[in-house]
């Protein structure tokens, strides 16, 4: 049984640790509330321009250079996560989805370069050789100018023919307790075919001026919005991660110092035992 002093410090130091992971549920807990609002407020707009895109390009000629729909032997992956850790199992989730996705492509004989969006992302896949371009130490402070250079990047590599599928991987936030890793296409951009249940006919829209103009004007402001979609998506489902990994922590803190008290009180009693069979012994000797 371990000596008294030491369970003592082991208890003071699982106390202490303690207190750090309360702290990080904390401030996981205050910046959820702002990233999870602006999440909120963004993702009907990013997706209501990703449905006006679609219906969009349904009515323009097809040879805008970011629609263009050819033959696929080579894919990016854009891996969007995190740039710290102590968050459970969410950048895991993202990494073993393109990862996924990855092996996927490789079986079909296709060639995949990657673009890492956050410190676990290139952590991740350092070793690969796959990584094209990183952007790392941004996701705590991101701009929607950040969004533009990295789409701007993935436009410019797909339009010189060096790609000719770009997937973007990221982790959907759906609840507090959930966070879905996703993969989403983003280039090209394919005109809607499917006609929704109950219409009688597709809708036929009179644009001005021409679809491929506004096509022209709308394609690249249209990137920027979905990555900015998925860098916001990953940061509200970064700190929902991390809260309720802290306060798994801090849980777990207590059941260890509960049970380090009871080995605790084991071991004193244990040696107030011993001191009084000594004193009981050493008197029976003075009476001998």
């Amino acid at each position: 049984m371990p000596g008294l002093k030491d369970v003592k410090n082991k208890i003071e130091g699982v106390s202490k640790t303690s207190q750090i992971t309360k702290a990080m549920n904390m401030v996981a807990s205050a910046k959820l509330r702002g990233a999870q609002e602006r999440m909120e407020k963004f993702r009907p707009y990013a997706e209501k321009f990703a449905g006006a895109m679609k219906e969009l390009s349904s009515g323009a000629s097809g040879e805008q250079p970011l629609m263009e729909v050819r033959e696929v032997s080579s894919v990016e992956v854009i891996v969007v996560t995190s740039d710290r850790g102590l968050c459970g199992s969410f950048n895991a989730n993202i990494v073993a989805k393109a990862q996924k996705l990855i092996d996927q492509y490789e079986a079909e004989g296709k060639e995949v370069s990657l673009i890492t969006v956050g410190n676990k992302a290139a952590q991740a896949f350092k070793r690969s050789g796959k990584i094209r371009a990183s952007y790392n130490d941004l996701m705590s402070t991101f701009q929607m100018f950040n969004a533009r250079k990295i789409s701007h990047n993935i436009s410019e590599h797909f339009t010189t023919y060096q790609t000719d599928e770009v997937q973007i991987v990221y982790a959907r936030f759906v609840s507090m307790a959930k966070q879905e890793a996703t993969a989403t296409t983003l280039l090209p951009i394919k005109p809607s075919t499917q006609q929704k249940e109950g219409d009688v006919a597709a809708v036929d829209y009179i644009y001005e001026p021409s679809p491929d103009l506004i096509m022209e004007s709308l394609l690249p402001l249209h990137l920027n919005v979905q990555v900015y979609h998925a860098m916001i998506e990953v940061a509200a489902g970064e700190h929902a991660a991390r809260m309720a990994a802290m306060d798994n922590a801090t849980n777990a803190c207590g059941d260890i110092i509960k049970d380090l008290t009871q080995l605790y009180n084991k071991a004193r009693q244990a040696a107030i035992t011993g001191d009084l069979m000594d004193i009981v012994g050493g008197a029976e000797a003075l009476k001998g």
